[in-house]
């Protein structure tokens, strides 16, 4: 079945429809990973967007059970120059355009993803359509100008209710904004006893499950859209050691007094070098977002950056000393992407060691 990618500047892209035939709309971003697929299908960062995948050859391992990084997609869209409808692998349970059936999400294949990327990097994210529907073009394009997009995109893939992954270790608590389940793997893997709480929780509400540190996890969308978070932070900052990934890092530097920015295209791949400044070393990092920190912005808070982006020299990661906490922009638990940063949750683990011995210090003396 012939599908089209009408995008908001009246471009229109013709292609071949697989997953569901549906009308779908969203901000199309592009992923410039090789590989994780799977993954980046299931990633709750995409909530609300059609994914453009830029290496050509898209479903060739097909699906499997054990690589999913949420219990569903939450995609939009999705848009691959070729979608290959025979995978081989030895863990394949599914295929690509299954899955996207099962979950309602439209798919367009025969696109020149090249083309479309230079375009997103040219003019930066546009809204775009994926339609099946053989209305005029002009007619589709106002329809999609007059389709806002998503703002909230956090309430809608944050857990509900509170659960927990008991530990022996250390107890975290997990705040979900649409936290990757690569966050609980790396944490559980460390024996953490992880509480798991749902992206609006209150400061009170964190002191009472008593834990040893605070994890702010990834998450779609604007920072700005998620006020109650800010004021959680705000109010429970230098009470805990706190870690702040993707979403959380942008959070935790908008309730430390700095602001944040949309990028023109975003970041988003398995492949993105990132300076840590303290060492000179540079990391192989996994991305997956629109928005950063304001460099100027800074100025006056208690914020210091730790890390930036070689590729366009956005801060990628900052630290307040005084109150215990770091945050980073890109994804140390990767899936998919290399694993080079997994020595941030080491660190965030040493930051709690030395709390529970300053506070039991403090009870002896």
């Amino acid at each position: 079945m012939r599908a089209r990618l009408i995008l908001e500047d009246g471009t229109e892209l013709l292609g071949s429809a697989f997953g569901a035939t549906k009308e779908t709309s969203g901000e199309v971003v592009f992923n410039t990973g090789l590989t994780g697929y799977q993954e980046v299908l299931s990633d709750p960062s995409y909530c609300g967007q059609i994914v453009t995948m830029t290496y050509p050859l898209i479903g060739n391992y097909g699906i499997n059970r054990d690589d999913f990084e949420a219990v569903r997609p939450y995609i939009h869209g999705f848009v691959v120059r070729e979608h290959s409808e025979a995978p081989s692998n030895w863990r394949n349970t599914q295929t690509l355009d299954e899955l996207l059936k099962v979950y309602d999400i439209p798919g367009i294949a025969g696109v020149d993803t090249r083309m479309l990327t230079r375009k997103i990097r040219y003019h930066g994210t546009l809204k775009g359509m994926i339609t099946t529907s053989d209305a005029p073009l002009a007619e589709l394009v106002a329809s999609l100008n007059a389709t806002p997009l998503m703002t909230d995109q956090v309430s809608r893939v944050s857990t509900k209710s509170v659960f927990s992954c008991p530990g022996t270790g250390h107890r975290v608590v997990l705040v979900d904004f649409g936290s990757k389940h690569g966050i609980l793997r790396e944490l559980t893997k460390r024996n953490c006893d992880v509480v798991v709480v749902p992206y609006d929780v209150t400061a009170d509400e964190i002191r009472r499950i008593q834990p040893d540190g605070i994890l702010l996890s990834n998450g779609p969308g604007d920072p700005k859209d998620v006020p109650q978070a800010i004021e959680m932070i705000r109010g429970i900052l230098g009470e805990y050691p706190l870690f702040g990934i993707c979403l959380g890092h942008q959070l935790f530097s908008l309730a430390s007094g700095a602001d944040t920015m949309k990028l023109k295209f975003g970041h988003r791949g398995g492949n993105h070098p990132v300076k840590e400044l303290t060492t000179g070393r540079t990391y192989i990092t996994s991305q997956n977002h629109s928005y950063a920190v304001k460099e100027e912005s800074l100025a006056g808070t208690e914020l210091e950056i730790t890390h930036i982006a070689l590729n366009d020299g956005t801060i990628e990661g900052v630290r307040n000393a005084a109150k215990n906490a770091f945050s980073v922009q890109y994804h140390p638990e990767a899936a998919p992407g290399p694993y080079d940063s997994g020595y941030l949750f080491d660190q965030f683990l040493a930051m709690m060691d030395t709390a529970k011995e300053e506070k039991t210090h403090a009870k002896t003396r």
